[in-house]
Order: structure tokens, then C-alpha cells, then sequence
């Protein structure tokens, strides 16, 4: 693992926190999950390790699995 991948997963505002909350059952019990994303300082770093490691569970920089697929989409067509 990277140096730099280390430091943002230090800085999550997710750190310390039940790990469960980030991987809930249904994606509409994903808010509070989304509200801790909201006030993180390394979301986008979050967000684009999940992109680009194609994270398939949980939510990530304030982002779930159908969000995230969207995201990608979204990107393949404006490139």
C-alpha cells in the first residue's frame, strides 16, 4: 500500500467508527453513512480510490455502489 493511500484513510472522518454503517443492507439506510462522508476533509480522495479500484459494497467519499456506477458512466461519456 501506498504512502499516500495510508494518510487519506488516516484522515477519513469514518476512522474509528463501526465499519457496518458504511456497508448498510439497502442503499436508502445509506444517510448516515453519507452525512459522516459530508464533513470529511478526504472524501474525494475516498471517492476516487472507490472509483478507481471499481469498490463494489459501501459507501465511499459520501457515494454508494449505484452512485458510484453512475459516476463512472457519466465520466466514460464526457471523455
Amino acid at each position: 500500500m501506498s504512502p499516500k493511500v495510508i494518510v487519506w484513510r488516516e484522515l477519513g472522518a469514518c476512522r474509528g467508527l463501526e465499519p457496518g454503517m458504511f456497508y448498510p443492507d439497502e442503499e436508502d439506510d445509506a444517510a448516515a453513512a453519507k452525512a459522516v462522508c459530508q464533513q470529511c476533509d478526504v472524501r474525494i480522495a475516498c471517492l476516487e480510490h472507490a472509483l478507481a479500484s471499481r469498490e463494489k459494497q459501501g459507501v465511499w467519499g459520501g457515494a454508494t455502489e449505484r452512485e458510484r456506477r453512475r459516476i463512472i458512466r457519466q465520466r466514460r461519456r464526457t471523455a
